[in-house]
């Protein structure tokens, strides 16, 4: 067992943890130890997802994330750009599937140019001529700063960056196992005292939380999204993403289209309430906190209205004729033979206020001492992290 010494541990190689680190480095900080528990990066959220750049349209204006998500998008652009990644830059598409979703299309019209997005109100001749097979009733939503990245490319990258730099250790298959003291952490390679440390643990972020008496009145709900392919040969295409309007009381967008950087076009995610928090399989994941997972659900599926319709409609969606239903509603023809499986399946940790047993909207930064948690690291996290990393370290980390 080895012990090592940091000026700032990171726990977790995810996108939160690599733009800090990036942010850290370009701010004058050094002598910082980023672990990993897993053998390589992108094994979990910041290399499942969908690679969609938001430009934030969904979110309250006064939220961390609208305050976040736009300035995001640009600097990850301009990132790709500057190192030649695969960058997508077509916009995307948010239709209505009934004239009820009308009103709440004029309500992200109104959180988009309040956030600063550039979006156009379009009918539907217009929509023809960004997404010949679209639909929508009367009128759809066009985002012209919306992107799709590669985002296991992003971190490839980004690691590259930090290891060069020559401030920044990463040390994979390195699970954090809890605190010696205040101010050492026990990881599964010995070892390692720290002056600060940021918890960017991902879905495991409570669990590391809790070592340091923080979040004790916050649930990690997991939820599994599931992607189908769009078969290359289908008769129709898609440029860029076809979204549906939102629910917008909770934080899923609903499954839609996407064009990735390398043609593929994947429909998805669902948000099926899952068993662990590497659920992915239909058994594979579940671990030890299954049966106290499967509780918490019920508490909410008793206490919240909304996770009560989530659990009753999403996992259908496991059938692929439901899938199917939900996705036809988006496009003018869809055969179900035009759907195939997909390997790409994600988990959301999503953070729930146990004293309220309501979904956590917002993303949470919580400071306490010599450490620094980012919890509730959900979408658009990915598109988020380096204005994120800016304000997080101007606020916390003065030099």
């Amino acid at each position: 067992m080895s012990f090592e010494r940091a000026e700032i541990l990171i726990v977790g190689a995810g996108i939160i943890g690599l733009t800090l680190a990036r942010e850290l480095v370009r701010t004058g900080h050094g002598d910082i130890v980023i672990i990993e528990k897993e053998p390589e990066l992108g094994r979990h959220a910041s290399g499942r997802n969908s690679g969609v750049l938001h430009a934030g349209i969904y979110y309250a204006p006064d939220s961390l994330k609208a305050k976040s998500c736009l300035n995001g998008n640009f600097l990850m652009r301009a990132y790709c750009n500057e190192k030649g990644l695969p960058l997508l830059e077509n916009g995307k598409v948010i239709v209505t599937r009934t004239p009820e979703e009308l009103p709440v299309l004029d309500e992200l019209y109104r959180r988009a140019l309040a956030n600063g997005a550039k979006v156009d109100m379009i009918d539907a001749r217009q929509l023809a001529e960004i997404e010949p097979h679209a639909r929508t009733v009367e009128r759809a939503l066009f985002s012209h700063y919306t992107a799709v990245v590669d985002p296991k490319a992003v971190l490839k990258s980004l690691k590259a960056d930090l290891e060069a730099s020559g401030r920044v250790k990463i040390l994979l298959d390195c699970r954090f196992e809890g605190l010696k003291g205040s101010g050492v952490a026990r990881t599964g390679q010995g070892e390692i005292a720290f002056n600060r440390l940021i918890n960017a643990s991902g879905a495991h972020c409570d669990t590391v939380a809790r070592h340091f008496g923080i979040a004790d009145r916050y649930r990690l709900i997991p939820f599994k999204g599931v992607y189908r392919l769009l078969r290359k040969e289908a008769p129709i295409t898609v440029n860029s993403s076809i979204y549906p309007v939102p629910d917008i009381r909770n934080p899923f967008l609903g499954v839609h289209f996407t064009r990735s950087v390398h043609g593929d076009v994947y429909l998805g995610p669902t948000a099926i309430p899952a068993f662990g928090r590497e659920n992915y399989g239909i058994l594979a994941g579940m671990d030890s906190e299954a049966l106290a997972i499967a509780w918490e659900d019920l508490v909410l599926f008793m206490a919240n209205p909304l996770f009560r319709n989530v659990a009753l409609t999403e996992p259908k969606k496991y059938l692929p004729s439901f899938f199917y239903r939900d996705a036809a509603r988006l496009v003018q023809r869809l055969d179900p033979a035009d759907l195939v499986a997909a390997t790409k399946v994600g988990i959301r940790p999503q953070l729930v206020d146990w004293q309220t047993k309501q979904m956590v909207m917002d993303f949470l930064v919580v400071a306490d001492g010599p450490a620094l948690h980012v919890l509730n690291p959900i979408s658009p996290a990915f598109t988020s992290s380096m204005d994120l990393a800016q304000g997080i370290v101007a606020q916390h980390f003065k030099s």
